[in-house]
């Protein structure tokens, strides 16, 4: 008996189980676990995060200048007002993300340091079966009725740098920002940045104070805007002594309102938006800078996403001289630097390859359903937040063209209805599938390519689900048009099959 103990004692782990289990501990996860709390009062969940701490990418990303590209009032939460400048540090961000935890007293139901490895659904007991891996090598065992994935869409251990000839002859440090060195000490050196998305435009001007000069090589041009750090009706409503709900509430719906109309315009009158853009640019940088070469994109407004610039502080640094952008491609590294396929060479004591990142639809995990792996691109999505075949899990996906946490808080209100719904008629398993009217539908990529055509979702739509010609089967893309739609969605449809 004591041999057989022995035996088991590796698989005897206890196996905690919860109602609803939580993947991520980042802007989506600490989002998903208020509202669950308050909308499904007594319902047992936790918090799964790989890092050693709460905020997903403004934990994991520590390059220079690291900023949002959304603005906090419309990133930061609908139950939070947002009280700083609109575009805020990783560190302000941060002490947001605490500031909720803490209020809510959320920290309890957080682990952290625990890397999910699988996720199995056995249909016999209705429920998931997850490992996670702990940073002390040891395996955590959980169940839950539920599973809800908060981790993103791209894998944080490491981002996408290509394979250019010669990168192992270059003798100065090649970094990419998403595992930035702590020990890069950048003072007096030359700096190329390979990239011209937003995290391009962030490390340029916060490495041109110190750095002896930066370069931003690029291969295609980025549409930017520029504008002030700073929302004036915000500012003046403080200063009149409104109530912060308030202030949140109105400059929310103003900003919104206002990204709607812009991007309208941009698809219905893209020519004038982009003379406007680059006139912007013009006015900082002068009439003889080449905007033409430098600035000015092959692809309309928003087809890629459009980095907003606070303060211009990329355009003062070309304007006094401390960064430059140089325009074309690379033929190789060499010992020090780069040769260019113009024939021209760029020296450099450092290269910071800002190129993007690995799409991970669902982080790596090893997700099986009844011992058949679950390959996530053969499903059709209902609403970019359930799936063909997958019983009892959803999926967070914000905005490509607005703030994310927007969809974050919108889709945490359809769950929680959901987990309600399934509670009053007793039902322990949903999933979602085509109804007897969609089995013909023709089927795409999870984005279209027309509409949005980055890199990361070129390399990655392939691994995403497919979605329909139907607004059921579609993840819109649009705040506008779901922000009606998600919460009238009628969970007695038969898109959902209960059991």
């Amino acid at each position: 008996m004591a041999e057989t103990m022995a035996a088991l004692a590796p698989e005897a782990a206890p196996v905690e189980h919860v109602d609803v289990l939580i993947v991520g501990a980042g802007i989506s996860g600490v989002g998903g676990a208020y509202h669950l709390q308050e909308q499904c009062p007594g319902r047992s969940f936790l918090v799964l995060e790989a890092q050693d701490g709460f905020g997903g990418t403004w934990r994991t990303h520590r390059y220079p200048g690291i900023r949002s590209d959304s603005d906090l009032y419309t990133f930061g939460y609908r139950f939070k007002p947002w009280v700083g400048a609109p575009i805020a540090t990783a560190e302000e961000i941060r002490k947001y993300m605490g500031e909720v935890i803490e209020e809510n007293g959320l920290g309890r139901f957080i682990r952290y340091g625990h890397r999910i490895r699988s996720a199995r659904w056995d249909s016999s007991a209705n429920r998931w079966t997850i490992e996670a891996a702990r940073g002390d090598g040891s395996i955590a065992r959980f169940t839950a009725n539920f599973l809800w994935m908060c981790q993103g869409y791209y894998r944080h251990e490491e981002g996408y740098t290509p394979e250019w000839p010669g990168m192992a002859r270059f003798g100065g440090r090649i970094v990419h920002p998403q595992t930035w060195p702590e020990d890069l000490d950048y003072r007096g050196k030359r700096v190329v940045v390979i990239g011209s998305g937003a995290t391009a435009a962030t490390i340029v001007p916060a490495m041109a104070d110190e750095a002896a000069h930066v370069t931003m090589l690029q291969r295609s041009p980025t549409f930017f805007r520029t504008g002030r750090n700073g929302i004036e009706i915000a500012d003046e409503l403080r200063t009149l002594g409104i109530n912060e709900e308030w202030i949140h509430e109105i400059v929310r719906r103003k900003i919104l309102y206002e990204q709607a109309r812009f991007i309208q315009r941009t698809q219905t009158e893209p020519e004038m938006v982009k003379g406007e853009l680059l006139g912007q640019i013009r006015a900082l940088l002068g009439d003889d800078y080449d905007i033409d070469k430098h600035f000015t994109p092959r692809y309309r407004p928003w087809q890629q996403r459009l980095a907003f610039v606070p303060d211009a502080d990329l355009f003062k640094g070309i304007a006094a001289g401390r960064a430059s952008v140089v325009t074309d491609e690379i033929e190789t590294f060499t010992e020090t630097g780069l040769l260019l396929k113009s024939g021209a060479m760029l020296d450099a004591d450092i290269i910071v390859t800002a190129t993007g990142f690995h799409l991970s639809a669902l982080g790596d995990i090893d997700f099986a359903i009844d011992g058949e792996p679950l390959v996530f691109g053969d499903t059709v999505t209902y609403r970019g937040m359930m799936f063909t075949g997958v019983p009892n899990m959803a999926w967070v996906f914000g905005y490509l063209r607005a703030s994310w946490t927007l969809r974050a808080d919108m889709v945490a209100d359809v769950v929680c209805r959901l987990l309600n719904h399934m509670e009053q008629t007793g039902a322990t398993r949903v999933e979602v599938a085509l109804r007897p009217e969609d089995h013909n539908m023709p089927l795409g990529p999870w984005i279209d390519p027309e509409e949005f055509s980055s890199g990361y979702v070129a390399r990655g739509n392939h691994l995403l689900p497919k979605r329909g010609d139907k607004p059921e089967w579609q993840h819109m893309h649009d705040y506008w048009s779901e922000k009606d739609a998600l919460p009238a969605i009628d969970l007695t449809d038969p898109a959902f099959v209960y059991r």
